[in-house]
């Protein structure tokens, strides 16, 4: 089992600080929360069980697809594991779905960081944990699934965008299938109690 996760949404997320792969430098780096706060980022960990395994690798694949538009909303995301950056490398350069990965893929390697989010299990692998934190620091979003079920990527950029684009619109709220600004939104008052399907015809 994980351990409970001691962060809510809502609260800020501690400073932390990992080692990453960078395929598009095929090298090493770093990552740091506070360098991306400082930068006002957004961002996206995706935590998965470990490298070389098999849905982990579509869930790779399907996440390249988004990356590009991830990062012209102003985010950085990040996949993580309990793995070396050296196992990072090898998956990396040898498992064709991981071919179109250029995000940086980090290495938590004494868990400590998924076990901050309570996604650490007792056999030292991450369950599929994704996390999205804002430049204020806090935590914005979170899901998290067993093992053996992959994420919808696309979904996840549709999340990411309605958390930006609504963080600025403190007045209104974000609908279920809401998918780029322009749609339509609710503004919350006394009048809508009760006839939340009329406001969404308007």
């Amino acid at each position: 089992m994980s351990e409970v996760t001691t962060i809510q949404v809502g609260q800020h997320v501690p400073e932390f600080e990992m080692e990453t792969y960078l395929p598009t430098i095929k090298n090493f780096g770093k990552f740091s929360l506070a360098e991306a706060k400082k930068a006002g980022k957004w961002t996206v960990l995706v935590f998965y069980p470990a490298d070389f395994t098999f849905v982990c690798a579509t869930e790779f694949a399907a996440l390249a697809g988004q990356y590009a538009h991830l990062q012209k909303l102003g985010c950085e995301v990040l996949t993580v594991s309990t793995d070396t950056k050296y196992t990072h490398l090898a998956w990396q350069q040898h498992e064709g779905e991981l071919k179109n990965v250029t995000y940086p893929m980090a290495a938590d390697r004494t868990g400590a960081v998924a076990k901050q989010f309570g996604v650490l299990m007792g056999n030292g692998l991450a369950l599929r944990g994704t996390f999205i934190i804002g430049p204020d620091g806090k935590l914005h979003g979170s899901e998290i699934n067993f093992l053996n079920v992959g994420r919808n990527m696309e979904e996840l950029t549709r999340k990411v965008a309605a958390f930006i684009h609504f963080s600025k619109l403190p007045e209104e709220a974000c609908p279920a299938n809401w998918k780029k600004p322009g749609d339509k939104s609710l503004k919350p008052n006394a009048a809508m109690v009760g006839n939340v399907h009329k406001a969404m015809q308007g």
